[in-house]
């Protein structure tokens, strides 16, 4: 079985929770015997070498509609069904937010698809959805898929919500390594017993709450991961506001930030929206308490053993902090996460899809 990972061009440059998602479950394959290309939107792709198509961002259709009706395989779909609407004005940029007033969600994200292209070269390789538009592309790509792959029922939901879809669905979980609690991850200095945040610096992912939340208080706060690339000036206002206890800083490598996580306290992920929170289930994995938004599909993934705050208020942000960190660590997430929420479990339900279409094309070609 030969499958190839179609993603937004700027998956390794901008790189987002489905950049780790991707790459992640496509590892996890190759280890259980299923050959995986992991291939970009603007590449040229031998559709013949494959015997199926895993796209991957269904809120990018201009990325993935070209493949998907031209080269005549079967695809699945992973959805990454971010609703951008909850960030407020201040989080965005005066372009994006007066865009936001002004148009429907689905009108303003075809709108900044033709501003990528325009201001950051990303190609627009669908002619298609320039005459579609955003809303027509994603119910195209869905209804024709073989699967719908969300990574939760939360997330099927609130799809089907927005765009009726007839075809199969599978329920992929969003994980981390199989192995991360195998082994020690040393606690370092200035780690111990701090508050961290590690994601892109984003409005959608609300750091700038987060700081205000936390200025001026006992906490160290430590917050890593790199601007997106339309977002540079909300990454500065974070820095102009982070009193001394707050610091930014930028990407950790694995081992840096997993032992990051082994010392600290408590990560704090207060998005406006998330699908799951990487970040989130690897701290908690290797013994962070944690303070999540939630607003999208956090609650089926952590249930009663996180703190929720509400995103806009960063008077509830601290309180969701200062709960998680008087707490003891909670090892009952820990066991569920490593037990349900790995990329191996992935990996395993993702070939399943895989063989139940093959299985279907191959009967319905006989």
């Amino acid at each position: 079985m030969k499958i190839a990972f179609i993603n937004r061009a700027t998956a390794f440059t901008s790189p987002g929770g489905d950049t780790r998602q991707m790459t992640e479950t496509a590892a996890a394959l190759r280890d259980i015997g299923v050959e995986v290309d992991i291939l970009r939107a603007d590449e040229v792709i031998d559709y013949q070498s494959y015997d199926l198509l895993h796209v991957f961002n269904i809120i990018r259709p201009a990325d993935i509609l070209y493949h998907v009706r031209r080269s005549g395989r079967p695809y699945v779909v992973t959805l990454n069904f971010v609703e951008y609407g909850r960030v407020p004005d201040e989080g965005r940029s005066r372009w994006n937010a007066a865009l936001t007033r002004l148009l429907s969600e689905s009108a303003s994200e075809y709108v900044k698809t033709l501003a990528r292209a325009w201001r950051n070269g990303e190609r627009i390789v669908s002619r298609e959805y320039l005459y579609w538009g955003q809303a027509r592309s994603i119910a195209c790509v869905a209804r024709q898929a073989r699967m719908l792959l969300p990574n939760s029922e939360s997330e099927y939901a609130r799809f089907t919500a927005k765009f009726p879809a007839t075809s199969a669905y599978r329920v992929v979980p969003n994980g981390i390594r199989a192995d991360l609690g195998a082994r020690p991850h040393p606690r370092t200095d200035p780690y111990r017993g701090a508050v961290l945040c590690m994601g892109r610096i984003e409005g959608l992912k609300n750091q700038l709450n987060l700081i205000r939340a936390l200025n001026h208080t006992p906490y160290q706060l430590f917050i890593h991961g790199k601007p997106s690339p339309n977002h540079r000036a909300y990454f500065d206002r974070c820095r102009r506001e982070a009193a001394p206890n707050v610091h930014i800083g930028g990407w950790l490598d694995d081992e840096a930030l997993y032992s990051a996580y082994a010392s600290a306290k408590v990560h704090v992920l207060p998005s406006y929206f998330e699908t799951t929170g990487l970040s989130s289930l690897e701290a908690a994995a290797l013994g962070c308490n944690v303070v999540v938004s939630p607003n999208g599909d956090t609650r089926e993934y952590f249930q009663d053993d996180a703190w929720y705050c509400d995103p806009d208020s960063p008077a509830s942000i601290r309180a969701a902090v200062d709960a998680a960190y008087q707490a003891p660590p909670n090892p009952r997430l820990a066991a569920r996460i490593f037990d349900r929420y790995t990329w191996s479990r992935a990996a395993v339900e993702t070939r399943a899809a895989y063989e139940a279409v093959l299985r279907q094309e191959s009967s319905c070609s006989r």
